[in-house]
């Protein structure tokens, strides 16, 4: 089936009509396709290999001309679709994504764009399952602040290293994940950069924070030696992160991020996945709105197959 699956991804391309609020008036981009004549949310299909979240900018970005910033997941969508005389499953990923600087131009593909609102937008789409879509974003808030957990990059193993274990650097692979972390985490509006005090959680965000002109802010509360006993200032850390609108990233250790989610999903009553995703180089988006958690979505590591990885939202 891996073979045939189509991976797709686009987004709800959204802006505020008031000046008083962004979380309430505002309007949707639709686009029409002339070769379908349909109208649809802007998405696209992603190359071999390319993550969703990088995929759905970079669809979003060619189909309306408007550079974006990333919120909420919105899950997936499922249908078959016939190419070539055979029946593909299609799967296609979604964000909420705020419209930030652009215009649009029409051209092959998409010959029109409409600014409409909620309703209106899901009145004119034609794919129920796009509605679906639409209805997600409308039972939201609208502008929300994304903590992007990280579980840092490949560094060996620890049964041949002999050196104090906090000093175990990145291996080969791992800075190569690190490198696809700073493309792939770069796509947020990132306002602060936070790690364990653990040479590789460190090393595994220096190349974001090195591109976004950052600090990388350690916090001894995020490393397995320090966490147990101090659970309840870890959370109230991971929750401070960021600006109201603004995105942050925190890079710790396996072992801290499956009791460290767990408590801020029962605390705000969500589910997680059981088992818990949590490969090296992964990353845990948690989006709240006024403090409290409203999705998790799981970002599998740069490096890995991104087909079936993704989870949908929490």
């Amino acid at each position: 089936m891996s073979d045939l699956l189509i991976r797709a991804a686009g987004g709800v391309l959204w802006r505020p009509i008031t000046a008083e609020s962004d979380e309430q008036g505002v309007e949707v981009a639709i686009v029409h396709r002339p070769r379908y004549d349909d109208w649809s949310l802007p998405k696209g299909k992603l190359a071999p290999g390319e993550p969703e979240v990088e995929g759905a900018v970079r669809e979003v970005l060619e189909e309306t001309g408007y550079r974006v910033r990333i919120g909420r997941p919105l899950g997936e969508t499922r249908y078959m679709k016939v190419v070539a005389g055979v029946e593909r499953l299609k799967v296609v990923h979604w964000w909420a994504m705020r419209a930030e600087t652009g215009a649009f131009a029409p051209n092959d593909e998409i010959d029109d764009l409409a600014w409409l609102s909620l309703d209106a937008a899901s009145a004119r789409l034609a794919r129920d399952s796009e509605r679906v879509v639409l209805e997600r974003f409308a039972h939201g808030p609208a502008a929300t602040r994304t903590v992007l957990v990280v579980r840092h990059a490949s560094a060996g193993s620890s049964t041949t290293w002999t050196g104090d274990d906090a000093r175990r650097p990145l291996d080969d692979d791992g800075w190569a994940q690190a490198d696809g972390l700073a493309r792939l985490l770069s796509r947020f509006d990132i306002a602060e950069i936070v790690s364990a005090d653990v040479d590789r959680c460190v090393q595994s965000v220096a190349p974001l924070a090195e591109a976004l002109g950052l600090e990388v802010r350690q916090e001894p509360v995020l490393s397995e030696a320090d966490y147990p006993g101090h659970e309840d200032d870890a959370v109230a850390l991971l929750r401070s992160l960021g600006a109201p609108t603004r995105d942050a990233v925190a890079c710790t250790q396996g072992a801290v991020i499956l009791d460290l989610l767990a408590r801020v999903a029962s605390h705000d009553a969500r589910e997680i996945p059981d088992p818990l995703p949590n490969r090296k180089g992964s990353v845990w988006a948690l989006t709240f709105s006024d403090g409290r958690l409203l999705e998790m979505a799981y970002i599998p590591p740069p490096d890995e197959p991104a087909h079936e990885a993704a989870a949908a939202p929490v």
